[in-house]
Order: structure tokens, then sequence, then C-alpha cells
């Protein structure tokens, strides 16, 4: 018989996952400071402790059997909290372009209203797609490829070029994803509506017999 405990959500809030991934997110301000300050090599260091918090927090949680809601929340949070700050502080020592900046910022926007429809609908959160993971995996490649390039090389050079190509194709993927859950968002949408027309219409004959 398959032990059913893993599959379990739990609503705790203190396990050592949790605590792992309030690590993370303590560790996103001391970045972006970093960053800013060009100190590239120890904001190296912390997205590489970020990294590996992520990895363990997971693991962890399937091994003790410590999966929690409070963790699904988390730790997508904390990803794009350091592509937020990687995006802040980047631009502001003009490594990338602003508009790369506006263009994620905005597709993350987008994803805000998504959800509220969802929750209007009481529909729950679309999950994570394969292009989404994707596009998150390129901009936390190329994003330290440009801070290694900062740091190795004075002036922009061929790394510089190279993680800047990367989190470029991070960033197209990231509005792919985004545009196959505006996709879903408005398929459930119409569902719902359609659902709601054919109830209406099974109950509109009922009542009026009712009121006869």
């Amino acid at each position: 018989m398959v032990d059913k405990a893993e599959d379990e959500v739990s609503d705790h809030i203190l396990t050592l996952p949790n605590l792992l991934s309030f690590l993370r997110l303590a560790l996103v301000p001391v970045f972006l400071v970093l960053l800013v300050e060009g100190h590239d090599l120890e904001a190296l260091v912390i997205l590489a402790i970020s990294g590996i918090t992520d990895f363990l927090d997971g693991y962890l949680a399937r091994k003790l059997n410590q999966v929690s809601k409070l963790g699904k929340l988390l730790d997508p949070a904390a990803d794009r909290l350091y592509i937020l700050a990687a995006l802040l502080g980047l631009a502001w020592r003009e490594m990338i372009p602003w508009w790369l900046v506006v263009a994620i910022l905005g597709r993350d926007v987008m994803l805000v209203g998504l959800g509220a429809v969802l929750a209007r609908l009481k529909h729950p959160p679309l999950p994570v797609n394969w292009v989404g993971k994707w596009a998150t995996a390129c901009l936390f490649i190329g994003f330290p490829l440009l801070m290694l390039a900062a740091y190795l090389e004075k002036t922009p050079g061929v790394l510089h070029m190279i993680g800047l190509g990367i989190a470029l194709i991070g960033a197209a993927l990231y509005w792919w994803a985004g545009i196959l859950y505006l996709i879903a968002t408005v398929k459930i949408s119409r569902q719902n509506r359609s659902d709601s027309e054919v109830g209406g219409s099974h109950e509109g004959p009922q009542s009026d017999r009712l009121n006869n």
C-alpha cells in the first residue's frame, strides 16, 4: 500500500525547509546592496548560497515530509525577488538596458492580474509550466554571467555578451510563459461563463414555474 503522507501539504510554518526559505528571502537585500555597490564576487556568493538553500529546502521538504502551503508560496516568491534585485542592480550599473527591466516586470504585473481573475473565479493558481521553468533558469544563468563578467573584465567583453544573450532569451521565454498563462486564464473564464449560463438556463424555467 502506497503511503499517501508524502502527498500531503501541511499548514505548518516553522519547518526546516521554510526556515531555509526565510534565509533566502533575508539575503535578497544583502544581494542587492552588494550588486549595486559593485561587489560582484560577494554578490555571486550570496546568489550561490541562495541556489544551495533553494535545492535544500525542496529536497528536505520531500525527504522529511514537510511540504507546506507556506513553502509553496515562499519558493517562487524568493525566485522573483532575486530576479527583481538582479534586474534593478544590473540596470542601475548600466549592464543591462532598462527596457529589459520594464519587459520582465510588465509580465509579472500581468500575472498578478491573471491571478486576481482566477481568485475571483475561485480557481486555484495555475501550475508553473515548463516554459516558465526554462525562463527562470535562463535568467539565473544570464545574470550571474553578467556579474562574473563585471568582476573579471572591467569593460564589456565576450562573457558579458553571452550573459546578456542568455538573459534576453530568458526574458523572451518569460513572456511566452506569460502568454500561455493568459490563454489558459481566458479559457477558464469562458468555461466558467458558459457553465453559469447553462446553470441559469436550467434555473430560469423552474423558477418561473414556482412563481406561477
